[in-house]
Parts: structure tokens; sequence; C-alpha cells
């Protein structure tokens, strides 16, 4: 029985980078999503394209009547979920100061980026426990965070929270799930090319040019979807609670 992915966030962005991978590497994938599905045909296509099956799960994951349905349908369709990716994640409407952000930006974020994830891996991690005696083991959950869980970015402070926030589930749900044999990581990714990053280009094109990262590049949503491949897969099996960068070696302190 081929091996299946609930992917958050999976239809555009590093999210698409994960899913990309993961069809190629044989699993079968669920997208959920904030866009209407006939909005996002094509890239379910795509993705159908490697050979996977692929169903399209919507909703806001901060809502959770919006998570109970996409686990279900999840369920419904495959059977069981395999691995969780953990990955939707929005920036703040506004860049403000942290001496300005308002409650109003501050709840957004953490419901979808941290609220969300954690009761949709309490979710999962239910259902995993549940069915893991019936078939091979085969679980995981992986949470994408940000090199900003330990950046401090005065002018988006609570995306920062969130993030740093993502780095304790992690090792919340890999204490709990480790003597189910459960692994749980992290995956930190840099500065990556995607939609929202694309107002700050010109920036970021200087600053790598002149050094910010160890590798004089952008990083690319692919460059994480193989990390989560590699996780999914379980070549670290014995590495729960980990975090695994992606950052072209960004946060290497440099004299």
């Amino acid at each position: 029985m081929a091996r299946n992915a609930l992917i958050t966030g999976g239809s555009r962005g590093i999210g698409l980078g994960i899913a990309e991978a993961l069809a190629k590497d044989g699993f079968d994938l669920a997208i959920n999503g904030m866009r209407p599905e006939d909005a996002v045909e094509d890239v379910l296509s795509q993705l159908r394209s490697f050979g996977s099956d692929v169903i399209y799960v919507p909703g806001n994951i901060g809502d959770g009547e919006a998570r109970k349905q996409m686990v279900s349908n999840t369920v419904e369709h495959f059977g069981k979920i395999n691995v969780l990716v953990n990955n939707a994640g929005v920036a703040p409407l506004q860049r403000l100061d942290i001496l300005e952000t308002t409650e109003e930006s501050y709840d957004r974020v953490m419901d979808i980026n941290l609220k969300g994830a954690f009761f949709l891996s309490q979710s999962v991690a239910n259902h995993m426990l549940s069915v893991k005696q019936q078939m091979d083991n085969g679980f995981a959950i992986i949470n994408v965070s940000s090199i900003s869980a330990t950046i401090a970015s005065i002018s988006r402070g609570e995306y920062c929270i969130s993030k740093a926030g993502m780095s304790m589930v992690t090792q919340l749900f890999a204490t709990r799930l480790g003597e189910e044999n459960i692994p749980v990581f992290e995956v930190r990714p840099g500065v990556i090319a995607t939609d929202m990053t694309g107002s700050v280009k010109e920036k970021y094109d200087r600053l790598f040019a002149d050094g910010l990262a160890v590798q004089k590049r952008w990083g690319y949503p692919e460059d994480v979807g193989r990390a989560v491949v590699a996780l999914s897969r379980g070549d670290f099996a014995y590495s729960t609670g980990q975090v695994i960068m992606v950052d072209g070696g960004l946060t290497i302190q440099r004299l």
C-alpha cells in the first residue's frame, strides 16, 4: 500500500516544493490550501502527473472545524495518514515595529502558524496511534518552521514568535510520541524564493551577493522538499526532535 502525506499549505511556495518532491518519491498526497479547488486544479494535475493519487482538502488550519474536516476527508480517501507536514503559514498583513503590532495581526498569525499546527498534530497523532497496530509503522510528523525561530525581525515579531513556538511543538510531540516510534522533526528553511519573499527580492539579491549565507544563492522550494522526503522516507529514524537546517549556511556564526 502506498504511503501518503497530508501537506498544509501545499498548493504553492515551499509547500508545493515539498508536494512535488514527495510525489516524485511515490507518495500519495492530500493537499491543503485556502483557495477553492478550481483555482488549484492546474497544481493538482501537475502533481498527479508524477503518478500520485492526489486529493484537495481545503480549509483554514486555524479553524477547528476545518482541521477536523481535512483529517476526516484524508482518512476517508486513503484509509490512513502516514506523514503530516505542517507547512502552512502566513506573514503579517503589514510589517510593523513590535511597538505598533496589533492584536488582530498577532492573533491571525498565531492561529494559523502555531495553534493550527499544534492541534492538527494532536489530531493526526491520535489517528496514527489508532491505526499503527494494524500496519507497518512508517509514520512521521514534520514541522516546517523558519530561521525566524531564532533570528529576531522586529518588523514582524508575531511571525518570529509563531516559528519559535513551532520549535517547541516539535520537541513536545517528539517526546510524547517517541515511545510509539513516531518521529517528529523540524525543518527550518532560510530565505526561500516564493511569492512570500517576492517583495524583498532586490534586497536579498544584494545581501546574498554580499555574503549573507555561506552558499551565495537563494534557497528554493525544492531544497526544502528534498529534506522533507528524506525525513518522510525514514532516512533519519533515530533523529526524532531534531532541527534540519535548509538555509545555505546563513545561520553559521562567522567572523
